[in-house]
């Protein structure tokens, strides 16, 4: 079932609660499709990165090819706050006066650990990823981090494009109240005065143009994720779990916060479900098991729902993952 979903689209986020197997799942994915000849991108955003002990591979922050048609890449949170807060510093600099290039470097120093800016980092790389993965693969297929930071990144990019709009206006009308106060300044250079700063008369509006540039940017990016993530043509949200009560409940709350971010879930995956048919303590689990899917199938009837059986060892390495895909490749 998930293998026809994957197929069908070009991006696919596979989430839930953390120890699921979302990793193996969104692996398997991966070399299935590659396998089937598709170029595809696996990316983990989960700060405790497993894609490597999975494959038994190093992957890194820059794309590792595992295998003909799969290339991956494992986001460092610490990084991508870094590498923003960079970019961040070095558009400001340019913008800004240099007499005030020691403000930027306190509040850029104070930004780093402010609440939400690992968030808006990652959400950026996100973003970056879907609009240059869509140009190079056929597939982009992420491993996301856990339930609760999943569900808050996903609603971000249309708060982040609210905001970026919101600053959009604020700029435009403070471009046009300074160049009121210039033309009432006339040559006497009362204007600029008024705004605190020295006879320049074209680095203002030098200045204007980009940081309304940089907007613009940022907005077309945000944009895009947020038109990449509605369309359900395009991209699925997958959600791993196993029947327990505790993952069961966090699937049916993370599936309203992404569908009120307007994020369709496509796929529910129950992984290492208990085998049918054994007594003793296995029929005990498999019967509890079975009373945590009904309540799974009775909040959320419409999702279809795919069991992966309780496997005797672990899934690590391309042979093992391409039996684990066989499985997905599976109805029922």
């Amino acid at each position: 079932m998930l293998l026809r979903l994957a197929a069908a689209r070009r991006v696919l986020f596979v989430g839930g609660k953390g120890g699921v197997g979302k990793t193996t799942v969104a692996s398997a994915v991966a070399h299935a499709q590659a396998r089937a000849g598709r170029r595809v991108l696996l990316a983990s955003t989960d700060p405790a990165h497993n894609l490597g002990h999975v494959w038994q591979r190093r992957i890194g922050a820059e794309p590792v090819r595992l295998l003909d048609g799969l290339d991956a890449v494992e986001i460092d949170p610490q990084a991508t706050v870094e590498a923003h807060l960079a970019q961040v510093g070095d558009a400001l600099r340019r913008l800004m006066p240099p007499h005030l290039a020691g403000e930027v470097d306190r509040h850029l120093a104070l930004s780093r650990d402010a609440p939400g800016v690992h968030e808006a980092a990652l959400l950026e790389r996100i973003a970056r990823l879907l609009q240059d993965g869509l140009a190079a693969y056929d597939l982009l297929v992420f491993d996301t981090a856990p339930s609760g930071h999943t569900a808050r990144l996903m609603a971000l990019p249309e708060m982040m494009a609210a905001w970026t709009d919101g600053l959009l206006r604020r700029q435009e009308r403070s471009g046009r109240f300074a160049q009121a106060l210039r033309n009432l300044g006339g040559d006497d250079g009362v204007g600029e005065r008024a705004l605190g700063g020295a006879r320049a008369p074209a680095a203002p509006g030098d200045r204007d143009q980009a940081i309304r540039a940089v907007l613009q940017r940022r907005r077309h990016l945000f944009a895009h994720m947020r038109g990449v993530l509605a369309d359900r043509a395009l991209t699925a949200f997958a959600i791993v779990l196993t029947a327990e009560r505790l993952p069961v409940l966090e699937t049916i709350e993370l599936h309203a916060r992404l569908a009120a971010a307007g994020i369709d879930v496509a796929a529910l995956v129950v992984n290492r479900r208990s085998p049918a048919g054994c007594g003793g303590l296995l029929a005990e689990r498999r019967r509890q098991e079975q009373a945590h899917l009904d309540t799974l199938r009775a909040a959320l009837p419409a999702i279809p729902c795919q069991e992966l059986p309780l496997l005797a060892g672990d899934v690590v390495g391309e042979a093992a993952l391409a039996d684990f895909a066989a499985l997905l490749g599976q109805d029922g």
